[in-house]
């Protein structure tokens, strides 16, 4: 920015004082018109020559733009503060408006470069819906819940309120929707065209829908918004591209809550993933469907949200280096379901002074629902035990990761077929698996994990602490960019493969692909000539009754 002096404040050398001295001069020369001829015309031809010089010096040096600059720099220096009538102060300030502009315009371009170099195959098209399918919902946050206060999970883009510590927060599991969709209007490779869009994302808050009507509600009043949303969709140009195939939402519940599979009012949840048009779109969730291809599971949100990518690295510097005094610990519960092992894992963990037990309860203070109580409980344990519950998968298996702690799991529909986009193929680089057949039948895990050798559980500890960003939605409010790719990020690259595998199969005129959705579970994990009718250890595990 040009600094500004008062006439007061130029030096005592300057061009002010010389204007003032030319003056006088002028004055006296009215006396002497001879004199004053002579020199007139003695002051012309020197200024001629000193302006024909400057001239010819700037067009060798690359034009008028320097002798713009240097009547622009003369007077910053101090010169009179009065016009130059010869310079006209209008054409120097159009001149370098221009040359801004020029500049703003060179700069624009050349970000419009790196972007679609950046963005090539990533564009995101968002697709235009009334807010009573999406804000609107957090506004009257006091319907999602008829037990659970919701309203302060929705907070800060969904990551609940702040905790004490930068980057943490009281985030609620079943807050993606409001989260995701927060993200992905920061998301750098938007696009107004949707003809360049890799994919369309629908902001349709499919779990906080549902979860306003799962009690008490008839049928049609729980598919009502489902059934209006697929009328609107379907009904956009967008639409018939791929007719439908290249859509995404996110439903931030599991799975289970939207394949309601009759229209009796006694059963649980809506029939939104049933519809014939959701059916063709990806429906995120946080846990997906074993035997249907149209669902696709990410991590539930941790109460970890860093804003930087130096406080992530902190944070894995930090657990990587951890004394842990337990070799292994278990937060849950004796389990009502027959058929879980949480129970004979409760006794397994009192019986052993190896392990350390955090017994989780319904209602007010229930330690499970601390993340501080969970965070120095898995930190201070080198394996924590993620069986499942009432459904295949856990938050606390990811809280255990962001822990530096080794997840030990016991049926493979917890993790290894869920998230196939976040965790590696090889379920042992991060992990271990001991299958509830083996507990039920006694097998002691304390005697199991005392087997490991302490190199491949060191091996594990630092492939589950390189594990920590690709499960963990980063706090994008602030900061401009990124070197590390998390939770988010990945969900979206799923996707995006995903759609370009269907359209390149529709440019090709292939068939649909007539995969038999049964065995859904089963096709990530497929090698090289393998087939899915082929058998594998986990057949009866999803067996498709």
């Amino acid at each position: 920015m040009m600094k500004r002096h008062s006439s007061a404040a130029l030096p005592p050398s300057t061009g002010g004082e010389m204007h003032e001295e030319t003056m006088g001069k002028a004055d006296k020369s009215y006396k002497r018109p001879s004199r004053c001829s002579r020199l007139c015309s003695f002051l012309i031809i020197a200024a001629a020559f000193s302006m024909l010089t400057c001239h010819c010096y700037d067009y060798v040096h690359g034009g008028v733009a320097r002798v713009e600059h240097a009547r622009a720099s003369s007077r910053r220096l101090g010169g009179s503060p009065f016009s130059d009538p010869a310079v006209p102060p209008r054409r120097d300030t159009a001149d370098r408006k221009v040359s801004a502009d020029n500049e703003a315009f060179e700069l624009a371009a050349a970000d419009a470069r790196r972007r679609r170099e950046l963005c090539s195959g990533q564009y995101i098209y968002v697709q235009e819906l009334p807010s009573r399918f999406n804000t609107d919902m957090v506004w009257d946050c006091e319907d999602i819940s008829p037990s659970k206060d919701k309203c302060k999970y929705t907070a800060n883009g969904g990551f609940g309120p702040r905790l004490q510590e930068s980057g943490w927060y009281d985030s609620d599991e079943l807050a993606l929707d409001v989260i995701f969709h927060d993200r992905i209007k920061r998301y750098e490779c938007l696009t107004n065209d949707s003809s360049l869009a890799s994919a369309v994302f629908v902001p349709f808050y499919a779990g906080l829908d549902v979860a306003r009507h799962l009690w008490g509600y008839n049928v049609s009043t729980r598919d009502a918004m489902a059934l209006e949303m697929v009328d609107l969709v379907t009904a956009r140009p967008e639409w018939r591209a791929m007719g439908g195939r290249d859509h995404f939402f996110v439903a931030g519940r599991t799975t289970w809550d939207f394949r309601r599979q009759g229209d009796v009012d006694a059963e649980w949840g809506n029939k939104l993933f049933r519809l014939p048009a959701v059916r063709n779109m990806t429906a995120i969730v946080v846990e997906a469907s074993p035997w249907d291809r149209n669902d696709a599971a990410i991590p539930y949100p941790t109460a970890f949200h860093p804003a930087t990518d130096e406080a992530i690295f902190f944070w894995q510097d930090r657990v990587r280096g951890l004394e842990r005094q337990w070799l292994f610990s278990f937060a849950g519960a004796h389990a009502e379901d027959s058929k879980s092992i949480a129970s004979n894992l409760v006794e397994q963990c009192r019986a052993s002074a190896a392990c350390s037990m955090m017994e989780c309860t319904k209602g007010p203070g229930n330690q499970c629902d601390s993340p501080a109580s969970i965070m120095k409980l898995f930190q201070s344990s080198t394996f924590c035990l993620q069986p499942r519950g009432d459904r295949y998968t856990r938050r606390l298996a990811f809280d255990a990761v962001l822990a530096g702690c080794i997840p030990v799991f016991f049926h493979p529909g917890t993790a290894y077929v869920q998230y196939t986009w976040h965790l590696p193929k090889n379920h042992t680089d991060y992990s271990v698996y001991i299958s509830e057949e083996d507990v039920r039948g006694n097998v002691s895990v304390e005697e199991r994990l005392r087997r490991i050798p302490t190199d491949a559980v060191e091996r594990m500890r630092g492939a589950v602490v390189g594990l920590i960003p690709a499960v963990t939605y980063s706090d994008t409010s602030t900061k401009l960019e990124s070197t590390v790719n998390d939770a988010f990020d990945m969900a979206v690259w799923g996707v995006i493969r995903k759609v370009a595998k269907t359209r390149k199969r529709i440019l090709e005129g292939r068939a649909e692909d007539e995969k038999p959705e049964m065995y859904s579970w089963k096709y990530p994990l497929l090698g090289e000539g393998q087939k899915a009718e082929d058998p594998h250890e986990w057949d009866p595990l999803f067996a498709f009754n």
